[in-house]
């Protein structure tokens, strides 16, 4: 019996990189869909997808297994005729450990007004900033599930207070949790540095806009709020984050996704003084942790051992 072909759609450049996945799957055939022309996909059992194009999976007639290529699955699960197969979300040390580490650079930069020194190094100035300490502010860690909790431990050693908010409990030693709706309000009233990483569900749009804003702390070391979004781009509303900017709703913030991305290069964020924007790269996917998980998560799969990490529909993670 066949073992089965697999689909790569990744619409990215990956050069040379993309051979990783062509060895990692030696004993079977692999399409390229970029290079196939959508040719020969009658026998794919497997597709390894990221940003596919709407329709592209239901035409799969022997699919059983998609796997998303990327932490996100709201670029898969927007497609109204997603056929009815399981969808695995990518779970790997790897990302987990670059979207901490992320996490914990951003709310240190913040700490420290780095984009303040950065400033002053380029007009030649040596001035000392007042510098508040870590145990002075509130990290609000908003999606609290297995990456938020990888961010709140290298949060803690640093000596920053944190808090996590998540639709359902979640405890962990150190952090004060809240969940729910009802608790929204007292963990954004407790919060000097917010770090969005919810999934991006229809419950999520547009939540980093000016309302939620409003209601984060301005009793900090800074008198007003800082917003990081590692999360989904659709999760934030970048004309009303761009409004709090300006008018001092916010001290600042470090913005890594976007409605629309590329970020423009007309976009007045990239000339804000107290913004970072950085090209979707918190937790840049590694190939080889890629193909290593499909690899596994297929072996487990054919062996009867059942799919890890698999995506609730409803739920939208």
């Amino acid at each position: 019996m066949s073992k089965g072909t697999i689909l790569l759609d990744t619409k990215l450049d990956l050069g040379e990189r993309k051979s990783i996945f062509i060895d990692a799957f030696s004993d079977r055939k692999v399409i390229d869909l970029a290079a196939s022309g959508n040719q020969g996909l009658s026998d794919v059992r497997y597709a390894l997808a990221w940003l596919p194009e709407h329709g592209l999976l239901k035409s799969l007639p022997k699919l059983e297994v998609i796997f998303s290529l990327g932490a996100g699955v709201d670029h898969i699960l927007s497609d109204p005729d997603l056929p009815n197969v399981p969808l695995v979300r990518f779970v790997d040390p790897d990302l987990t450990g670059r979207m901490a580490e992320y996490v914990a650079m951003h709310c240190l930069l913040h700490l420290r007004q780095h984009k303040a020194y950065d400033d002053q190094q380029k007009s030649h100035i040596w001035c000392e900033l007042l510098q508040p300490c870590a145990p002075d502010m509130s990290v609000g860690i908003m999606g609290f599930g297995l990456l938020g909790q990888a961010a709140a431990e290298r949060l803690l050693p640093l000596g920053f207070n944190v808090n996590g908010w998540a639709r359902s409990e979640k405890i962990m030693p150190g952090v004060t949790t809240y969940q729910g709706d009802d608790q929204l309000n007292a963990f954004l009233n407790d919060t000097d540095i917010l770090v969005n990483l919810l999934p991006y569900t229809p419950q999520t749009h547009g939540i980093l806009n000016r309302d939620l804003c409003q209601r984060l702390s301005r009793d900090g070391p800074f008198g007003a709020p800082v917003v990081i979004n590692a999360g989904r781009g659709k999760s934030q509303n970048s004309e009303e984050l761009l409004s709090c900017l300006t008018d001092g709703t916010l001290h600042g913030a470090s913005l890594d996704v976007f409605e629309i991305e590329p970020l423009g290069p007309k976009s007045r964020l990239w000339d804000l003084d107290n913004v970072y924007v950085t090209p979707h790269v918190a937790a840049t996917t590694s190939p080889q942790s890629l193909a290593r998980y499909v690899v596994e998560q297929i072996a487990r799969y054919e062996n009867g051992q059942g799919l890890q990490n698999i995506v609730d529909p409803r739920q939208g993670y």
